[in-house]
């Protein structure tokens, strides 16, 4: 089955990229969840649009990624979440909302998927999260999580 993707799938492609997958694969798991559409020759035209998209977005090399961590190293990250009263989060905080504490505090916009959370975040107080920017570049972020 031919499809042209429409977000980066792991060990597949990333957006635009027209990839060969079993049939199940793509009608059961990829088209389903957003991650590719059927491969047309209509579709095609729209690769070019997916593509100039993406590289608006993405790191264009080892010294942009370096320019884009100074930047994100250089912010104070806060995030306010619900919490009991001991300091216990009702939940996680998740690659989602760091990302979208990144931007409102003034950074670059990253991608959900690139933030690295090593150990669930379930507490109240500073913690470090990692950035993949690029393959050999990971920004380290602070992050203040308080109670709301």
């Amino acid at each position: 089955m031919k499809l042209i993707l429409t977000a980066a799938v792991d060990n597949l492609g990333l957006a635009g990229d027209v990839v060969e997958v079993k049939d199940g694969y793509g009608r059961n798991y990829l088209v389903p969840r957003g991650f590719a559409m059927q491969w047309s020759r209509g579709g095609e035209k729209q690769i070019d649009g997916i593509k100039r998209s993406r590289d608006a977005r993405e790191i264009r090399g080892l010294d942009h990624a370096n320019e884009v961590r100074q930047q994100i190293e250089g912010l104070d990250l806060a995030l306010a979440v619900r919490a009991g009263e001991n300091g216990t989060l009702f939940g996680s905080v998740t690659p989602a909302a760091v990302a979208a504490a990144i931007k409102k505090a003034g950074g670059p916009s990253v991608d959900r998927r690139t933030v690295r959370i090593e150990r669930p975040i379930k507490a109240v107080g500073s913690h470090t999260v990692g950035v993949q920017l690029h393959d050999a570049v990971t920004a380290h972020v602070k992050l203040t999580v308080n109670a709301a």
